[in-house]
């Protein structure tokens, strides 16, 4: 009830902090019925901007407006920025103009235009409000982005992502407040506002392409909307109710997904991350569908992820092997117990991965790790063979008991991955004491930007460290007297 309440208490006005009181309002202004009713109702009316003063007047010293020329239109895009400059001035508040060649950037970004403009805009809308609040004195989070959103276009934004295909985010449709983005208008109906111009005789803009129904808003509303409006004139308002219900529900599921993850999670590099399958197969299947999510995007934040890769996914957890590739190249794989989601890019940096045993791990910029087993010659001594042999090599190759590492048979791996905050280890020297793994590259001296490029070999994902590549290998897995067989580790 949190949500609903605010609304209806709305009203109410809060105590302000001195900075909330002096934060910008960035006021998105494209010239259109709406936007230019958003730019006149804070000049002159109460608007709820999510500050904590409830609906209010905006004091006009915070206001500025943002105009963005897409480029799209020649002359009607220049008039449509003359207009928003000239409004601007009337209402007495400064206007900022961005020019982008958006087509241009669509094609760079392999994006449909819409979208690309989007993107654009709220990029130069964050701009806009980390300038003023640098100029204010006050803290980022304090400024507010407002756009004209209506309830009709979370309506429109519905059906749109419902013929597209979607989930319980994108059917919860345009939100109310996201970070610092505010919709204060939407209660309110795209006529309602033209009506309320008309009244005040501000005329506005009109953008032709608004009517292409080539594009699937325009679709949406002026082949599909209409129709349904014929069966329930009141559609515009109930989906409005709708849209409130799912983005509280949605917004509640993410927290309890956003909890979960990081309690599954094993593993966090850049471009990988580990997480624990078998809770996660435990898990109710509507917050496991959104940790997958989470994960796909922790390691590629620009993934066009579809609903088949969550789904197929869970198939592999469920089955506790297996793998698939998703676009932007992610490499999905269920071993061990473990889900590992891992971008091409990381493996090919040889951030993370498996080191067969016998065999090799390429781990970039032209080294690699190899792994080999060797039976201790007859009448040798293995403790004098692994000192000897780690003087020789200078520390870039290491002798282990190979069963005490569990990898004296056939088939046999370990993991390998860069440094990870928390570990601990057990330095050989130091009679079993314990030590954080950051302490002994501290001690070494290795500068913080080479430490992701050393590999840390595990004996799993999850498992303890066996040897800090070409630094120091873990007592616990030293030669003794009783080791028969040798695993060498060797960075070439």
């Amino acid at each position: 009830m949190a949500s609903v309440g605010k609304r209806f208490t709305a009203g109410v006005p809060n105590d302000l902090t001195e900075a909330q009181r002096r934060a910008p309002v960035v006021l998105m202004v494209s010239g259109g019925a709406d936007s230019t009713a958003l730019m006149v109702l804070a000049a002159t009316s109460k608007l709820d901007i999510n500050d904590g003063a409830g609906t209010a007047h905006i004091a006009r010293e915070r206001l500025h407006v943002l105009h963005v020329n897409h480029e799209l239109r020649g002359i009607d895009a220049l008039e449509d920025e003359e207009f928003v400059r000239g409004l601007a001035k009337r209402c007495g508040i400064p206007c900022t103009v961005r020019r982008v060649d958006v087509k241009a950037e669509a094609a760079q970004e392999d994006k449909n235009i819409e979208s690309a403009g989007r993107r654009l805009r709220y990029a130069y809308a964050n701009e806009l409000a980390n300038q003023l609040c640098a100029e204010f004195g006050v803290p980022r989070s304090t400024a507010r982005i407002v756009t004209a959103h209506t309830a009709d276009d979370r309506a429109e934004t519905f059906f749109m992502n419902a013929i597209k295909g979607s989930g319980p985010a994108g059917l919860a449709s345009v939100p109310r407040v996201r970070n610092r983005i505010v919709r204060p208008l939407l209660d309110r109906t795209h006529e309602s506002l033209c009506d309320f111009l008309r009244m005040r005789g501000i005329v506005w803009r009109e953008d032709e392409t608004n009517n292409d129904t080539h594009y699937l808003r325009a679709f949406v509303r002026h082949e599909l909307m209409p129709r349904i409006k014929e069966r329930n004139p009141r559609v515009v308002n109930n989906l409005s109710s709708t849209c409130d219900i799912l983005s509280d529900e949605d917004s509640f599921l993410t927290m309890v997904a956003n909890r979960t993850y990081r309690d599954l999670v094993r593993r966090e590099a850049d471009g990988m991350v580990t997480l624990d399958a078998d809770r996660l197969e435990a898990t109710d299947v509507a917050i496991a569908r959104r940790v997958i999510r989470i994960a796909f995007l922790h390691v590629a934040p620009e993934a066009r992820l579809e609903a088949r890769h969550v789904e197929r996914t869970l198939e592999l957890i469920a089955r506790r092997k297996g793998s698939q590739t998703i676009p932007l190249s992610i490499d999905v794989k269920v071993e061990y117990g473990l889900l590992f989601i891992m971008t091409k890019k990381a493996q090919e940096k040889g951030l993370s991965g498996w080191l067969p045993v016998p065999g090799s791990l390429d781990l970039g910029r032209g080294k690699t790790l190899t792994a080999r087993l060797s039976p201790v010659p007859q009448g040798s001594d293995p403790i004098a063979m692994a000192k000897a042999h780690g003087h020789e090599w200078a520390g870039s190759s290491v002798l282990l008991d190979a069963e005490t590492c569990g990898v004296a048979g056939a088939g046999a791996e370990l993991w390998v991955e860069p440094p990870q905050a928390g570990e601990v280890v057990c330095p050989l020297g130091m009679q079993g004491r314990l030590k954080k793994l950051s302490d002994l590259l501290c001690d070494a001296k290795i500068p913080t930007a080479q430490r992701n490029r050393l590999p840390i070999v595990h004996l799993s994902p999850t498992g303890p460290i066996i040897w800090v590549g070409g630094l120091r290998a873990d007592e616990r897995y030293r030669c003794t007297h009783a080791t028969k067989v040798l695993l060498e580790l060797h960075i070439l």
